[in-house]
């Protein structure tokens, strides 16, 4: 009895907290736009219990295929009550344009409710393929990789971001990804933003509402103006697509496929910077900045060392400019900047703080000027250049010795020369030789030794001569031996930076692309890998060594967004060189 009472109490209890719910009759469709062949699925939902007499819309250019289905759910997760009755319909568009799908209603509680009307854009007939179930259709249906980019029309040395977008229909379920090929950024500084994690989030793609998943990031600066393309980004996917079959249950069967998917090709068109109003000491910086020039020490004594510090903070091409250079007076003894950044690469740009560090000694006693600095940068917000002026700074040598002054006369007046230390010392008109004892040259070591040399490097010049014919007599060796010795000048900075990722994959891409331009006279910054494989198909190269060279560019892409081990950054670069000396051979 206990029992049947709290489950009574439990019902009663759940049945208050829904009729406690205000009622509303929601409208959703599977799209907002579509072609004239295609179909579209309309629910109208209501939230709460007791409602009746469902009157749907006249569905006036739209032809009825299917439906109404109706369905009920209920739920109670953490606490809270949910509950659905849904009136689902098949329908068709009879015409172009933008068509109304005009609200339903659903008595309850003595009222009435009724839906929000909905818009719907019908445009062309689309290519559907025989069979609707087509998994590869179904696939291409229901997934999109995207890339949006910020703004398409930036300034030159102006930050934008491209974000790489992968967009899933709940129709679908994805299992596997892999990239294939990563977009290539030419004409760019870039710099990838970190991702924490892949979080999944709701949005609409084409009207649609979509699961999607932020896949890559980078921070581009244009550093030229005109047309510049970014490539697609290309990946496999593993999907779970339904087969339009249930199983003996009742259950929607799936079937996995792999398949293909590639992003648009972009294109930024970045416009040069105003000649109106361009100062001459513009170096390049392009965003907001603060500009300042810092003494550490402005009184000390000869031989004492202050720093002047040069720092540019702010967002914008931080890296991508010269900091202005301080000019001090010759008295004042300057040294080489230390250059220092902090740097950070977000979304919205770069933003942080570039400093020059200026070590100077003064050598003699008196009060020095550092002139003022000017530095000036574009702001791409006000479409203006702004210059920022620092004050004159002082250094006060206190003690040291003094500066030598000479009066401005006509008359040389002669003085006798003071001797001071070891620094000056009087011509001496005397000599004082000795005569120094040797011993005679003729029949010593030395003579003999001379005497008999040339006997034995005959004989060691005879072998040299044949190892040295031998080598130029083997022709495959001796191009091996020189293929080799340009791969190594070619890799040379790879080598020196493996162990840093970023680095080294940037390095062995210049490597390689710097070969190229040496061997074949080209530019290869802004050509692609097919016309790569174009350029070494017309030197007869072979197909072979080809794919090997395209395999590790495109390994040196992938790598950057990937985790790789300094054993792997090892075998990369054992395999590029391998390729440069194969194609040595050939070319």
């Amino acid at each position: 009895m206990e029992l049947k009472k709290y489950i009574s109490i439990y019902f009663i209890f759940c049945s208050l907290l829904l009729f406690s719910q205000e009622a509303e009759l929601s409208v959703s469709v599977s799209k907002n736009k579509l072609g004239l062949n295609q179909r579209l699925r309309v629910e109208f939902s209501i939230n709460k219990q007791g409602a009746d007499n469902f009157t749907p819309p006249k569905f006036s250019n739209f032809k009825v295929i299917q439906g109404p289905s109706q369905s009920v759910s209920q739920s109670w997760i953490n606490g809270k009550v949910s509950f659905s009755q849904s009136y689902t319909y098949i329908i068709k568009p009879k015409r172009k344009g933008e068509l109304i799908i005009e609200p339903a209603s659903i008595d309850i509680n003595g009222g009435t409710i009724n839906s929000k009307m909905m818009k719907i854009i019908v445009l062309d007939p689309v290519e559907i393929p025989d069979n609707p179930n087509d998994p590869n259709y179904i696939a291409e249906q229901n997934i999109h990789l995207v890339a949006e980019i910020s703004k398409s029309s930036p300034y030159v040395g102006e930050g934008i971001y491209v974000e790489y977008r992968l967009y899933v229909s709940e129709n679908v379920s994805v299992y596997d990804t892999s990239v294939t090929e990563a977009p290539q950024y030419n004409g760019f500084w870039n710099q990838e933003i970190k991702i924490d994690g892949f979080p999944v989030k709701m949005g609409k793609y084409n009207g649609e509402n979509y699961r999607y998943i932020v896949l890559q990031k980078a921070l581009l600066i244009p550093t030229k103006s005109g047309r510049l393309a970014i490539d697609p980004m290309k990946m496999d996917i593993v999907i779970g697509v339904p087969t339009g079959r249930a199983d003996f249950f009742g259950n929607v069967m799936t079937k996995n496929i792999k398949k293909e998917f590639s992003s648009a090709k972009k294109v930024i068109i970045p416009k040069d910077l105003p000649l109106e109003g361009k100062p001459e000491d513009f170096t390049g910086a392009v965003g907001n900045f603060d500009f300042e020039v810092t003494l550490s020490k402005d009184a000390l004594k000869a031989n004492e060392s202050s720093q002047i510090k040069v720092a540019v903070s702010g967002k914008g091409n931080l890296k991508l400019f010269e900091l202005p250079t301080v000019e001090t007076p010759a008295e004042l003894e300057k040294y080489q900047p230390e250059r220092k950044e902090n740097v950070k690469v977000a979304t919205n740009g770069l933003s942080g703080s570039v400093t020059d560090t200026y070590t100077v000694v003064p050598q003699f006693k008196g009060k020095y000027k550092i002139p003022s600095v000017n530095f000036s940068f574009f702001d791409p917000n006000t479409k203006k250049y702004n210059t920022i002026s620092t004050e004159d700074l002082y250094v006060n040598v206190l003690e040291g010795k003094e500066i030598t002054t000479v009066d401005n006369k006509t008359d040389v007046e002669k003085r006798t020369v003071t001797l001071t230390g070891k620094n000056f010392r009087y011509i001496q008109t005397k000599t004082d030789f000795s005569t120094k004892e040797t011993t005679d040259f003729f029949k010593s070591n030395l003579f003999y030794g001379l005497l008999f040399l040339p006997l034995l490097l005959i004989p060691i010049g005879i072998v040299i001569a044949k190892n040295n014919e031998k080598r130029n007599s083997d022709v495959i060796g001796r191009k091996q031996r020189r293929a080799e010795k340009l791969a190594k000048k070619y890799l040379s900075e790879a080598q020196k930076q493996l162990g840093k990722k970023e680095a080294f994959y940037e390095a062995l891409e210049r490597a390689l692309h710097n070969y190229l331009k040496a061997k074949l006279s080209v530019e290869t910054a802004d050509i692609s890998k097919d016309r790569i494989t174009k350029l070494l198909n017309n030197k007869k190269v072979e197909e072979t060594t080809i794919n090997q060279f395209i395999d590790v560019l495109k390994a040196s892409d992938f790598a950057r967004y990937t985790p790789v081990t300094d054993t792997e950054m090892k075998a990369e670069f054992e395999r590029a060189k391998q390729v440069i000396v194969q194609l040595d051979k050939q070319l």
